[in-house]
């Protein structure tokens, strides 16, 4: 949960929104409560009531609150799409039972998440803004950014491109605070983190044909582990071809090497067709990566424990390669030394970082000249980057499709010194003023 706040009574006098707070709320997703009556609406009970006390009782009915889902509640709407509308309905009913103005529960299409991230992490730069006071321009808007975003069911890749883009699904055309962006935008669904990891474990069941132990090159050599059957294969992401027992327990076994990791991971990403000049996979047109990027959620987390864990600075795809190549001959207590608070999380970043360098250097094709500019962030400022800020803007209306007067949001303390300095000036101006009317006055006299 975000709580977001901007500076003016009316939403379109608004200067930049800024985030007052935000509130992780415990357990998985919504979409992991489905079948669980309940389950969905209990787990926004903690955040919410940090909300109740957070925004002055004054405003509760005057803010708005939107929920919006991302690719876990996609794949569920596909698999079981009577269990999707009832976790939306379910957590629905739950918003309206408190003092706030409800605006409704989407579920968010791959193409508005990702757009929704791009105008998120623009946005936070002030890279729409021309910068001046009230009615005067002073200089022209910055260079966009693209937006890289790594969740857990999807991936999504954004950015401004002169570029003919040949699938026009991929293109998006915005107007914003009077300029023009043609954007390219993709979401890949089911290569977000945790359905790669359950894709990765499927194809090595099926490789290595056996439903009760596995090797595992990507888990550390000395971490076993033991899981359900169907925990598996209950996504849409896996298709099991053959029967199979859902409550049998698949036993992995961690072997820890990077060469044979690498070849199971590149295996899931498929080349077999490519109706364009240019893909990236699974048929997916792409054109040349072009300026700056800000990589964030999945990506950032990742690079984050790559560069702490190997001791890289990465700013090129060979220290990317380095730092992974680290990792994943480190033993889970090696890992569990650098980051104790991530638990059974560790075993799985070998994986993960595998999947991140194959992904951005050998499918999106960022090399020794375009890596260098990507920037792995977190925050913007105080602000989360992700979808939710383009999200709330763009429901909100605070995103104007035209040219408008726009105040640039200034802290009290700066205000009060622009009307010092103003005050000022007039003060000067009324003794020049007096000055002259007095010397007249005088040649007039003689």
């Amino acid at each position: 949960m975000f709580i977001y706040k901007w500076p003016a009574d009316k939403q379109n006098g608004t200067g930049i929104v800024s985030q007052h707070s935000e509130c992780e709320a415990k357990g998985g997703g919504i979409s992991s409560y489905a079948g669980v009556r309940g389950g969905a609406a209990r787990s926004l009970e903690e955040c919410m009531e940090k909300a109740l006390k957070e925004i002055p009782k004054s405003r509760h009915k005057l803010t708005p609150v939107y929920l919006g889902a991302t690719a876990g509640m996609r794949l569920l709407n596909i698999s079981k799409p009577k269990e999707s509308d009832d976790v939306l309905k379910e957590v629905g009913d739950k918003l309206k039972t408190y003092p706030f103005s409800f605006k409704g529960a989407t579920i968010l299409s791959g193409q508005e998440e990702g757009a929704y991230g791009w105008v998120t992490a623009n946005y936070l730069l002030e890279n729409y803004i021309k910068y001046g006071f009230v009615g005067q321009w002073l200089s022209p808007g910055r260079d966009t950014v693209g937006a890289l975003d790594f969740g857990g069911a999807s991936t999504q890749i954004t950015f401004v491109t002169k570029q003919t883009v040949e699938n026009k699904d991929n293109l998006m055309k915005l107007r914003l605070y009077g300029q023009d962006y043609q954007i390219y935008t993709q979401s890949f669904l089911c290569y977000g983190r945790d359905q790669v990891l359950l894709r990765l474990l499927a194809h090595l069941i099926t490789t290595q044909g056996s439903d009760s132990s596995i090797v595992h090159p990507c888990y550390p050599a000395d971490y076993n582990h033991s899981m359900k059957l169907g925990s598996v294969f209950d996504t849409p992401c896996n298709k099991r071809q053959t029967p199979y027992k859902p409550d049998d327990n698949l036993k992995i076994k961690g072997t820890g090497n990077y060469n044979q990791c690498m070849g199971n991971v590149s295996r899931l990403f498929s080349f077999d067709r490519c109706s364009y000049s240019k893909c990236s996979f699974d048929g997916v047109f792409q054109p040349n990566i072009t300026g700056n990027f800000m990589a964030f959620s999945g990506f950032f987390y990742t690079h984050s424990f790559l560069q702490k864990a190997a001791g890289i600075t990465i700013t090129s795809p060979e220290d990317l390669e380095d730092a992974v190549r680290v990792v994943c001959n480190m033993s889970f207590q090696e890992m569990s030394n650098i980051d104790r608070d991530q638990g059974n999380r560790l075993k799985d970043y070998c994986a993960v970082s595998v999947f991140v360098q194959v992904l951005l250097v050998n499918r999106y094709g960022f090399d020794d000249l375009s890596f260098p500019h990507i920037f792995f962030q977190k925050k913007a400022g105080d602000t989360s980057v992700g979808w939710s800020l383009g999200y709330m803007l763009s429901l909100s209306n605070l995103l104007p499709a035209e040219n408008v007067l726009l105040r640039k949001a200034l802290s009290s303390g700066t205000w009060s010194v622009l009307i010092l300095l103003f005050s000022v000036l007039i003060i000067m101006a009324l003794f020049f003023l007096w000055r002259a009317i007095r010397k007249k006055e005088n040649d007039n006299v003689i």
